[in-house]
């Protein structure tokens, strides 16, 4: 059993037992959370597709640790002008343990 939930903006696949790791999101490490935008459910070959979402489906998950993602360098220049511009990014994380789907 799969589905494909809309967590924080993105879609994502998810089945039970599995570890995700998705942008920052509210509540402590070891909070119970739930998201109701499920956009697919599969259950052996059935497949219900939503319109936008599956009604009365739901997601649970349990918030593990929050962290940083890698570094990402992000290098600007202008060749002979003498510019050079270098920025670093590290993105803000979250990773939860995906429960159950119902």
């Amino acid at each position: 059993m799969y589905a494909i939930v809309d967590i924080a903006g993105q879609q994502i696949k998810v089945e039970k037992g599995q570890e995700v790791f998705v942008n920052r999101l509210e509540g402590e490490e070891g909070a119970k959370v739930t998201f109701d935008q499920v956009l697919l459910k599969d259950n052996d070959g059935k497949v219900e597709v939503g319109t936008p979402t599956v009604s009365g489906a739901k997601v649970n998950a349990k918030i593990l640790a929050h962290m940083q993602g890698d570094k990402v360098l992000v290098f600007k220049k202008k060749r002979r002008k003498g510019y050079q511009k270098l920025n670093g990014h590290r993105q803000q994380l979250t990773k939860i343990v995906i429960e159950g789907i119902s």
